[in-house]
């Protein structure tokens, strides 16, 4: 069995491969984070290994650094190991820290532990599943906080749009804030322009007559005129 393991850092990966027979002495070495590095460590792989079913590559896991040459590897058909280091935390690695030790200590690790898990197809797609709710989460948050943002706006350059429509964050009022954000710059709207982009951003539910009291409550307004916040609102 042939025994890869691999200390990944930013801009290179420190190698160590072992054989379990011992027949040949463990080879330490360092190839950079990029396609000719990967193909380096591809060639020594199988300078010592036909049958890729008797080799078993261990990755240090550390977050991002290690997806590209993970791929790389599953790519190539090779079984891979991640996220070895929770399982040698015990040892004094960490205290006496050095790249080429941890990858010789993974590639024992292999060899010494046969519970651990190769990383198969299911585990990439439970990857990209948890990148995607992580972005999904990110998004949804920044959403709240812009539409947290609007609503504050709002309340201070034309308060009382809130009780003309059903929600201020619809399509059509944010086309209406966007070209008129405040209600002096409603109030001042030629109607015929006001009408025409009510009744295309809502898709006919907004008409002139929703123009017109839209436009009337605007010059009734207690909003404030400031252009720096009707610039933040666009």
């Amino acid at each position: 069995m042939i025994l890869v393991g691999i200390d990944v850092a930013k801009d290179k990966h420190d190698c160590c491969i072992i054989n379990s027979d011992e027949e040949f002495p463990e080879e330490v070495f360092s190839i950079l984070n990029n396609r000719e590095g990967y193909e380096t460590l591809y060639k020594r792989i199988c300078s010592l290994a036909v049958d890729f079913t008797k080799v078993k590559v261990g990755l240090e896991s550390t977050g991002h650094y290690s997806s590209n040459l993970l791929a790389f590897l599953l790519d190539k058909h090779l079984t891979a190991y991640v996220r070895v280091n929770l399982f040698h935390k015990g040892q004094s690695l960490r205290r006496t820290k050095t790249d080429k030790i941890d990858s010789r200590n993974i590639a024992h690790l292999l060899m010494a532990d046969s519970s651990l898990k190769p990383y198969s197809l299911s585990s990439y797609h439970m990857e990209e599943l948890k990148s995607l709710t992580r972005y999904r989460g990110t998004k949804v948050r920044e959403r709240t906080k812009l539409k947290t943002s609007i609503a504050r706006l709002v309340t201070i350059l034309f308060p009382e749009l809130e009780q003309l429509v059903s929600s201020i964050h619809i399509h059509s009022i944010y086309a209406m804030l966007e070209k008129f954000p405040g209600s002096a710059y409603i109030a001042a709207a030629h109607l015929t322009r006001l009408t025409a982009l009510l009744l295309k951003a809502s898709r006919g539910r907004f008409g002139r007559e929703t123009a017109i009291r839209i436009r009337d409550t605007a010059r009734r307004s207690i909003g404030a005129v400031s252009p720096a916040k009707s610039m933040e609102l666009q």
